[in-house]
């Protein structure tokens, strides 16, 4: 991975361009795909803290305002899943993250949509912030947080007491397994215990442990603030 300043050109270099956030859960699952398909990549830092993705020149590469974005082959691609979806069918050779047969393709994807638009956009930073100004600040949103992440956690260690193996659908790596560990980094920041899910916590500790995880890990990012950075 290279790095490079935050400003919003397009850069001349032929490696893939990922605006990203050291902290989002989103583009934490693009940043682990990338290193998972050997795919090197120059990152741009979005402080969304700052709303750097609100200002015009990012709306120009992604009008929804929203990280991550992906410029790669002479495309702008954003939406995790659209992102992880393009990663896959274009190289599908390097370490495939979708299964054979169409039927588990669905399981998997149903897997990882428990997560993408059944958890984290509820307790992502634009509703926490709604939440903290209609209903009281701060306690509010991180009491709003914890709720929608347990139970949504509820549904999904079900899920995979179903399905999981080594890995989230057998014993294989899949799109499931990368939207995993950013779950529940922000699970823990809410002060969830992650003990209540067994097979979540399992799984979570297994991909913690793999390379593409640990070079993907927020706080190894170059606009990680320096107390959350690993030494």
């Amino acid at each position: 991975m290279g790095t490079s300043p935050p400003n919003m050109c397009m850069a001349t270099s032929n490696k893939p361009i990922l605006y990203s956030y050291w902290r989002s859960s989103c583009s934490w699952r693009i940043r682990a795909a990338l290193e998972l398909k050997q795919i090197d990549y120059i990152y741009k830092p979005i402080n969304l803290l700052k709303e750097e993705n609100l200002n015009e020149e990012f709306l120009k590469i992604n009008p929804l305002g929203k990280v991550p974005a992906l410029v790669i082959d002479g495309n702008t691609l954003y939406e995790s899943l659209a992102v992880l979806e393009y990663l896959e069918e274009k190289y599908p050779d390097k370490n495939p993250l979708l299964p054979k047969a169409a039927s588990d393709r669905a399981k998997v994807r149903a897997i990882a949509l428990q997560i993408i638009a059944g958890i984290q956009p509820l307790q992502n930073m634009g509703i926490l912030k709604h939440v903290s100004a209609m209903y009281g600040g701060h306690g509010a949103a991180n009491i709003w947080a914890k709720k929608v992440i347990e139970d949504g956690f509820e549904k999904l260690e079900q899920q995979l007491q179903s399905t999981a193996g080594k890995y989230a659908f057998g014993d294989t790596l899949t799109i499931a397994d990368l939207c995993i560990p950013p779950q529940v980094y922000n699970a823990k920041r809410f002060g969830i215990n992650i003990d209540a899910y067994p097979t979540i916590k399992r799984l979570d500790a297994a991909l913690q442990n793999l390379d593409a995880f640990k070079k993907s890990h927020p706080s190894v990012q170059p606009d990680a603030p320096d107390d959350e950075k690993k030494t």
